[in-house]
């Protein structure tokens, strides 16, 4: 069908690319959404600034403040990403939200096969939208469910035997095998609250205050920072409730001066193991803050980015918020989007007193 000959020319390129929203166009800005239209004289149609189709040339490009003004000038909806209706982002948000859901009242790991036919969709399509909008795969994502069934069950069952066949696994002989990715302990050592597991630990002063290190036979497990020593070490206490805590150990007191020097002079950079228990989500945004330099920060939508996870900025936060290895797992160097400083688990001041330290180091 040959295009509506009468369609006006479009806005001039320097004008488009002088115009703040081309560059939301460019980056398909969701946020943008509803915010503004698109038009592309040379197919005749008008977009939302997040279409996924290829981009057009700014010569080509019109931009409207409204559907009505994109009509009126003669263009009609693309079909790819509907601007007059839902974004097909909701639209597999909803599915998503509906796939998530048949997983947690599932007793059973459904299929890739089975949640895809579930909301209509290929396995494949299906899996890439599932990964873009919760940072992990399907299968991971059920994995975490299990995991939490089996805590859960853990605290509440008489036995193990019970809460492991409660979590929906078919013989306790699989469940063994899965149990320290699960659980990061043995089901015994976590049911007892981390019982018989020992913990060393030990105290430092930094330019910032009193600084805990705590470390399990694989690695440091905590690093936490604040005014008062027992405050950190009742916060030790208490994720770790039954473990056995070792103090006052001089060799271990020579691994917490290395911390502190991490603290005081961020760019020597700390190669001491660390025992990191999360998610399988946490543990991606975990790995992905460690691979900031010293002196940079990023926004929590760029680390979404990063993960593969643009939609997950809200969990990105909530990963950071939930980091118990403090500087070495550089949460710190994570800011909003304009660049100010927002919430950390230690204290803002805290915060901005690390990203001095490196900026000016």
């Amino acid at each position: 069908m040959a295009l509506n000959k009468t369609l006006p020319s479009a806005q001039s390129p320097c004008s488009v690319t002088g115009d703040p929203r081309w560059a939301r166009i460019v980056a398909r800005d969701r946020t943008a959404d509803g915010q503004f239209w698109f038009s592309v004289a040379t197919t005749g149609i008008y977009c939302r600034p997040s279409c996924p189709s290829r981009h057009a040339k700014p010569e080509n490009v019109r931009i409207h403040e409204t559907v009505a003004e994109a009509q009126a000038a003669g263009f009609r909806p693309c079909k790819r990403c509907n601007p007059d209706g839902i974004s097909n982002v909701a639209v597999n948000a909803a599915l998503i939200i509906r796939a998530c859901r048949m997983m947690e009242e599932s007793t059973r790991e459904p299929s890739l096969s089975d949640l895809a036919a579930a909301v209509d969709l290929s396995p494949s399509y299906f899996h890439r939208i599932f990964k873009a909008a919760m940072g992990v795969t399907p299968k991971r994502y059920a994995v975490g469910l299990r995991a939490k069934r089996v805590r859960d069950g853990l605290d509440k069952s008489a036995t193990v035997t019970e809460a492991v066949y409660g979590a929906g696994f078919n013989s306790s002989g699989r469940f063994y095998e899965k149990a320290k990715d699960l659980l990061g302990m043995t089901p015994r050592t976590y049911r007892t609250g981390g019982e018989r597991e020992e913990i060393r630990f030990a105290v430092g002063e930094t330019s910032l205050g009193s600084i805990l290190v705590a470390s399990s036979p694989k690695g440091i497990v905590s690093i936490l920072i604040g005014d008062d020593p027992d405050v950190l070490l009742r916060d030790l206490q208490d994720r770790f409730p039954r473990a056995k805590l070792i103090g006052a150990d001089a060799d271990y007191e020579a691994l917490v001066a290395r911390v502190v020097g991490l603290v005081d002079t961020p760019t020597l950079g700390l190669d001491l193991p660390l025992d990191i228990r999360g998610t399988a989500f946490q543990q991606r945004v975990w790995q992905a803050l460690r691979e900031i330099p010293p002196g940079r920060t990023v926004s929590y939508s760029e680390i979404a980015e990063k993960i593969g996870a643009p939609t997950a900025v809200r969990a990105v936060a909530g990963a950071c918020a939930a980091n118990n290895i403090a500087v070495a797992i550089p949460c710190h160097r994570v800011v909003r989007s304009d660049g100010s400083i927002s919430g950390y688990a230690w204290g803002v001041e805290s915060k901005r007193a690390l990203l001095a330290k490196e900026t000016n180091a």
